[in-house]
C-alpha cells in the first residue's frame, strides 16, 4: 500500500481535476512557526495559491486553526493552558491578529473575506446547520472567501469539535465539497512515525475506510495543536460519509496547493467508498426521520425527475404532517407515488400558506424569505 504505481498516480490526478467545491484546512503549527507568531510569509504564499484556485473557478471555504496559538504568542505563554477560560480567552485575543492578517493578504489578490465561527451545536441542529449552510453558500456565490473556525470563546467541553480538522470535515459535509485538503507539519500519512523511524514510507492513496491505516497514525499532537495524523484519519473518514475525497499534505512543501491541482502527486490521498450523490443518499436515508409529506403537481414531479432542479413552491399541491425547518419531508406525486426525500427550508406551518404560490410572492404571503426554493436540490435526493 506505501508504494506508488502509475495506476494510483492517474488515480489521484483524476480525483482532483473536477474538483469543483474544495475546503482547505491549515493548522496551528503551519500558521504561527511553532508559537514564534504567525508566520506571515508562508500565510501569504497560501492565500496566494487559494485566490489563484479562486480565480480557475473553483469554490473555496478556508478553514483554520491558529487563533488559541497565536493568543498564546501575544499574552506571552509558551504552553497550551489547559483551563477552558483561558483558552477562550487567548481565541478571543488571537482571533483578532488571525483574520487581520487573512483579510490584508486577501485583499492584495482582490477577494474580500467573512469570519465564521462555528460550534458543534450549530451543525448538529437541523435549523442552525440549514442557516450556515445557507450564510456559506450566499458568501462563496458573492465570491466571498470564507474563513471558518471553531468559537473557541464560547464553545465548552461538551459541545467542542476537539480539532479544527474535525471541523474541516463537518464542513465539508455541510457545503458537499468534492475535496477537504489538510495542510499539515508532515508530508502526509506515512506507515511508521517518520520522526522517530527514517525508514518510514509515505502513504499515496488509499481508501479512508481502510482498517490498517489506524495501525500507522498512533502518536501525539504537537504543543500548540489539539490534533495529530489520527484525527486527520478522522476527519478523513467523516469528510467520505458525504462522498468527498481528502488530500493530508505538507503545507511548507512550496507551492503545494498549486502543484497538487496541477495533478502533481503529493501527500496523501484517501477515497470515499462511494460517491457524492450516493453517500448523501444514504446520510439522508439513514440518519434522519421523515417528519412530512409535500404533494406534487405533475409539473413539478417532471422537473425533479428529469431536471434534478430545486423543488419551488409553486409545485407543491398539498402538505402533512408537522415539520420543523431543516426536518426532512418526503416529496410524492398526486398519485402516492415517491419521488424525492430532502430537508425542507420551511416548518409544515408556512408551507400550507405559500402552497402553489411563486417564489417573488413568498414574503407578500411570510413576511420573511428563508430560502427561494422549498426544498434546495443540494439537500435532496431521489428515490
Amino acid at each position: 500500500m506505501a508504494g506508488e504505481s502509475i495506476v494510483e498516480s492517474e488515480l489521484i490526478r483524476a480525483e482532483l481535476s473536477g474538483v469543483q467545491r474544495v475546503v482547505v484546512k491549515i493548522g496551528s503549527a503551519l500558521l504561527t512557526n511553532d508559537g514564534k507568531g504567525l508566520a506571515l510569509v508562508a500565510m501569504s504564499s497560501w492565500v496566494k495559491q487559494l485566490s489563484a484556485l479562486h480565480r480557475s473557478g473553483c469554490e473555496v471555504i478556508l478553514v483554520s486553526s491558529g487563533s488559541v496559538a497565536e493568543g498564546m504568542n501575544r499574552l506571552g505563554w509558551r504552553e497550551r493552558p489547559h483551563h477552558l477560560h483561558e483558552l477562550q480567552a487567548a481565541a478571543a485575543v488571537g482571533q483578532m491578529g488571525l483574520i487581520q492578517a487573512y483579510e490584508a493578504e486577501f485583499k492584495k489578490h482582490g477577494l474580500h473575506t467573512a469570519q465564521i465561527l462555528l460550534t458543534h451545536d450549530d451543525l448538529s441542529d437541523r435549523k442552525r446547520y440549514l442557516n450556515a449552510r445557507s450564510t456559506l453558500r450566499a458568501l462563496v456565490e458573492m465570491q466571498v472567501i470564507p474563513i471558518v473556525n471553531e468559537n473557541d470563546t464560547v464553545v465548552t467541553d461538551e459541545i467542542r469539535f476537539g480539532d479544527n480538522d474535525t471541523l474541516g470535515a463537518l464542513v465539508a459535509n455541510l457545503v458537499e465539497a468534492d475535496a477537504l485538503i489538510i495542510l499539515t507539519d508532515q508530508d502526509g500519512l506515512f506507515d511508521q512515525d517518520p520522526r522517530s523511524n527514517p525508514d518510514a514510507r509515505l502513504v499515496p492513496v488509499a481508501a479512508a475506510s481502510d482498517g490498517r491505516l489506524d495501525a500507522m497514525v498512533g502518536g501525539r499532537s504537537g504543543a500548540l495543536g489539539r490534533g495529530g495524523m489520527l484525527t486527520k484519519l478522522r476527519a478523513a473518514r467523516l469528510a467520505a460519509r458525504s462522498g468527498a475525497v481528502t488530500v493530508i499534505v505538507g503545507g511548507r512543501i512550496d507551492d503545494v496547493l498549486s502543484r497538487l491541482f496541477d495533478g502533481q502527486i503529493l501527500g496523501t490521498m484517501l477515497l470515499p467508498d462511494q460517491g457524492r450523490q450516493a453517500a448523501r443518499k444514504q446520510w439522508l436515508a439513514g440518519h434522519l426521520q421523515i417528519k412530512g409529506q409535500l404533494v406534487l403537481d405533475a409539473g413539478a414531479v417532471d422537473v425533479l425527475r428529469r431536471s434534478g432542479r430545486s423543488l419551488l413552491s409553486v409545485g407543491v399541491k398539498s402538505v402533512t404532517g408537522q415539520f420543523l425547518r431543516g426536518e426532512i419531508v418526503s416529496c410524492v406525486s398526486q398519485q402516492g407515488e415517491e419521488v424525492a426525500r430532502g430537508l425542507v427550508n420551511y416548518n409544515s406551518d408556512d408551507v400550507l400558506k405559500i402552497l402553489g404560490v411563486t417564489t417573488d410572492e413568498i414574503e407578500r404571503c411570510l413576511g420573511f424569505v428563508n430560502e427561494p426554493e422549498l426544498v434546495h436540490r443540494d439537500n435532496m435526493v431521489l428515490v
